[in-house]
């Protein structure tokens, strides 16, 4: 296992979120408090990595634990009651407890069982597994403060990586709370190759899984740093300060000709995950060109969006990718101009009769390239605005700061209502809501060609060219400026 700038963490810094935790209230009705809670859970691996041992103490009596999948009861091998070791029922996704609660609780998980629900297992080593906790964690709901840490109890040689915020130097206490859970975040148990990565603002927590045939690890460690450090160009740090990175083998499975990274995704379910699924025959100089992972981490500057407002994030992850690509030197100015004009017109011919709203709308054929770039299009509108309005001295990244500052990550659900009306309270204008309600529920897409006229990036037959006397030739090479640190950075890394 590697480690590198390891946060100072150690018993004072667990007993320091205990007593945080301990003496957290939320305020209700404006006239009570009521008490954070925390349950405190024991999970030990055996040494085939085919049973959990999981012994639940509750702070409080609870009535009801759960899990989140539907399929989790077919996983328990055994449940009881700490104290008179009665065994509990099952009925539905629901343990039957007494009606006076219970206090504490063990059961037992096949492992095994459970890891044969992700759908990426046969691309792993043997010896490591993948093990949602959506498939073995019953629990209380997260409301209210209402919070678990969680203890990990591991055979020599296994190690655990999950997305919660973690409380010990030794990787095996974390604290799970209420998060957005998009979707299911993975738990990863084995013998694979874990690496503490430090970036402006944050230490990636990168668990590297390598498949039949191994990548090069280090040249993925310093792919994800050089990616990472693209992203802190937009204001000066990470945009989240611990997060989990996973990075799978996939060979010939989703690898494809075109793409060093054929997917990836954010997940935000107990913590925030961002997964990268790797062709590892490609060489570094191909991750470096890829722009998949600079995509999700730039996802990683908005909290998660209502699903109607997706377009909002995926337009923002969009823009951003290409410009900081072009900030990082991987893409030159003209480049990352035509790439950001071509999905453009991909978003205005896909299903011009709907709006953005509408085409996020799960279902809606046609529609996926409207959702990718319509968000994107009010990027630049407002990037520009900002710009342009206040004699450079606000931005769109500007405005990420202060946000990132205030409020990620966010444990909970956004609207695309909600975020724009928080933007505009971080700018000197209201320039975000005015751009929803003109475009979110408009069919059509949102035009950029009068402001790509601006900003001197003129089109001849698809093709992008600059001229250098346009209007807005400053605030355009402003937006995509190299730095010219990490690109020095990137060519060193490339071995250029």
């Amino acid at each position: 296992m590697t480690r590198i700038a390891i946060f100072n963490t150690g018993s004072g810094y667990r007993q320091f979120f205990r007593w945080l935790i301990a003496i957290a209230a939320l305020y209700v009705g404006g006239s009570a408090f009521a008490a954070s809670v925390t349950h405190r859970y024991t999970v030990t691996v055996d040494y085939a990595l085919s049973r959990l041992f999981i012994e639940a103490r509750f702070e409080k009596p609870v009535q009801s634990v759960t899990a989140r999948s539907r399929e989790a009861g077919k996983f328990l091998l055994d449940v009881r009651s700490c104290g008179d070791d009665q065994q509990i029922k099952m009925r539905n996704r629901r343990m039957l407890l007494p009606e006076h609660g219970i206090s504490c609780l063990n059961y037992t998980v096949d492992l095994q069982r459970a890891a044969r629900e992700n759908r990426n297992r046969k691309l792993l080593l043997p010896g490591n597994i993948i093990a949602s906790p959506i498939y073995w964690l019953w629990r209380p709901e997260l409301q209210n403060g209402t919070s678990i840490e969680v203890e990990f109890r591991l055979p020599q040689d296994v190690q655990v990586s999950v997305p919660w915020q973690r409380l010990d130097d030794s990787n095996s206490t974390y604290l799970l709370g209420k998060s957005p859970e998009s979707s299911y975040a993975p738990a990863i148990f084995g013998n694979f190759d874990y690496r503490e990565l430090e970036v402006p603002g944050a230490v990636l927590r990168v668990s590297i899984l390598n498949g039949i045939n191994e990548m090069n690890n280090d040249d993925i460690a310093d792919w994800i740093v050089a990616t990472a450090n693209d992203v802190s160009l937009t204001y000066g740090r990470f945009p989240n300060p611990s997060p989990q990175i996973v990075v799978i083998a996939v060979g010939g499975g989703r690898a494809n000709s075109r793409s060093a990274v054929p997917f990836g995704r954010v997940v935000r379910d107990g913590g925030e995950t961002v997964e990268l699924f790797v062709d590892q025959t490609q060489p570094l100089q191909a991750l470096l060109a890829d722009w998949t992972a600079t995509h999700e981490f730039s996802h990683l500057m908005l909290p998660y969006l209502d699903r109607r407002q997706r377009w909002i994030s995926e337009g923002f992850s969009q823009y951003y990718q290409n410009v900081l690509l072009a900030r990082s030197g991987a893409y030159d100015d003209l480049y990352a101009w035509q790439k950001l004009y071509e999905g453009y017109e991909r978003g205005r011919r896909a299903r011009p009769e709907l709006s953005p709203n509408e085409a996020t709308v799960r279902g809606v054929k046609g529609g996926l390239m409207k959702v990718y770039w319509s968000g994107a299009a009010l990027a630049l509108m407002a990037d520009v605005t900002l710009r342009e309005r206040s004699a450079g001295e606000e931005s769109l990244d500007k405005v990420l700061d202060k946000f990132q500052a205030c409020c990620l990550p966010s444990d909970r659900v956004w609207t695309g209502e909600e975020l724009f009306m928080k933007f505009d309270s971080l700018a000197s204008t209201p320039i975000f809501m005015p751009l929803y309600r003109r475009y979110a529920d408009t069919a059509g897409f949102p035009d950029t060609s009068d402001l790509f006229e601006r900003l001197g990036v003129t089109v001849s037959d698809d093709v992008v060219s600059m001229h250098s006397n346009a209007e807005l030739q400053l605030i355009r090479q402003s937006i995509t400026e190299t730095d010219t640190v990490a690109a020095g950075r990137r060519q060193q890394i490339a071995g250029f």
